[in-house]
């Protein structure tokens, strides 16, 4: 969803380095794909609309712009990116966020729990994940407020202050279109029929906050301040020529996970920045636990999804520590500090500090799909204490 200062939101689709108004050229060339693209204030009514509005919207989206018939018809509603604002592109219903990177979840139990078993029990026999904010869900560009809350002081007594330790974790998340019936869980295979596609999203956390508060029952405010999404939402079905088999599981999962059939694993690549400086590549095919399965398992005790529904899958961290999708990692709990290019040590986001995470995904015929960027930029807290990186 775009403005450009002289219009209400509209539904744009990025071309290139240029956004075309969909719902301007849809009237414009008599489809009937307006009624759903046409002076929508965001893609809610797209979404909920089912497959086969989602194909035909593709298909005629990429008719328009390929058939030179359609030249002068759609050149008028192309604008440069540059020149528009973007916005939340659809109504967060729900936010769930997985832990699906057995990287990842390794690596934090190490540094959680050193000399013990670094994956819990349960680990590799369902996706773990916690219920967030959806009213803190937001667009890219949102700034983050550096978040306050209680955490341990020296001597291991609580206190209420700033966090030392905010971060980053790089992740997908996978939007839900049409809606399931309560009571009715959906199952791996039924993946597509439910989910309208993919966007770059990043779950800021307070390491200190959340790992004052996580024991017994998880996160809440470490994390709860802001999750940042792309404004791109990726049609699944433009993933199709990405999709991988997943890491091989032991033990088998329970029937109702089972993927062999309907491997939903995908080849994308991210990139993570810090003021402009690679960080980190996170390898999204090394994933443990599918979308697929986190849907099923989401709705495998009766629960039902509705449109825009949001699944993150958690941290993504790949095998080496050039591919870790967090600093909690990359500093192995701000035991070991990283340099970066200033010549300064750092472990955790200092003030002023700003995040992209970028991605990309292989096309058909060796197109490079983007998944586009979301960004962040740390503002200091409101509160006087004197924090750190």
């Amino acid at each position: 969803m775009f403005s450009d200062g002289s219009t209400d939101h509209r539904v744009g689709v990025a071309i290139g380095d240029q956004v075309l108004d969909a719902g301007a050229t849809a009237v414009a060339v008599g489809s009937p794909l307006a009624d759903v693209l046409h002076g929508a204030s965001s893609l809610d009514a797209l979404m909920a609309a089912g497959p086969p509005t989602w194909s035909a919207t593709r298909e005629a989206i990429t008719s328009w712009l390929r058939d030179s018939a359609y030249r002068a018809v759609v050149e008028p509603h192309l604008r440069p990116i540059e020149g528009v604002e973007m916005h939340l592109p659809f109504t967060v219903a729900d936010y769930v966020d997985f832990y699906a990177s057995e990287h990842h979840a390794a690596n934090v139990g190490r540094i959680f729990r050193p000399g013990a078993e670094p994956l819990p029990p349960q680990w590799k026999h369902l996706p773990i994940g916690y219920h967030g904010r959806s009213g803190t869900v937001s667009v890219s560009g949102t700034p983050v407020t550096r978040p306050s809350g209680q955490l341990a002081s020296a001597d291991g007594t609580p206190v209420f202050r700033p966090t030392e330790k905010l971060d980053f974790e790089a992740e997908v998340g996978f939007v839900v279109g049409m809606a399931s019936s309560p009571g009715i869980p959906v199952s791996v295979g039924a993946f597509p029929e439910h989910v309208f596609g993919v966007l770059l999203l990043n779950d800021w956390s307070a390491r200190d906050i959340q790992s004052f508060e996580y024991v017994p029952l998880g996160p809440l405010l470490g994390k709860s301040f802001l999750t940042s999404v792309s404004p791109w939402v990726v049609p699944l079905s433009a993933l199709d020529a990405a999709r991988v088999p997943p890491p091989r599981r032991s033990p088998t999962p329970l029937p109702h996970l089972r993927d062999a059939e309907e491997p939903w694993g995908f080849d994308i690549s991210l990139e993570v920045r810090i003021n402009d400086e690679i960080v980190s590549t996170p390898p999204f095919s090394a994933m443990y636990w599918t979308c697929a399965q986190q849907l099923a398992h989401l709705t495998s005790n009766g629960a039902h999804v509705r449109t825009g529904d949001l699944l993150g899958s958690g941290t993504v961290s790949g095998p080496r520590l050039d591919q870790v999708g967090s600093l909690l990692e990359l500093s192995r709990g701000g035991a070991k500090p990283f340099a970066i290019s200033d010549g300064r040590e750092r472990t955790f986001l200092e003030d002023g500090d700003e995040v992209v995470i970028s991605g990309w995904a292989p096309g058909a015929g060796g197109v490079r799909i983007g998944l586009g960027s979301v960004a962040g930029r740390v503002l200091p807290s409101p509160l006087s204490w004197p924090h750190g990186g």
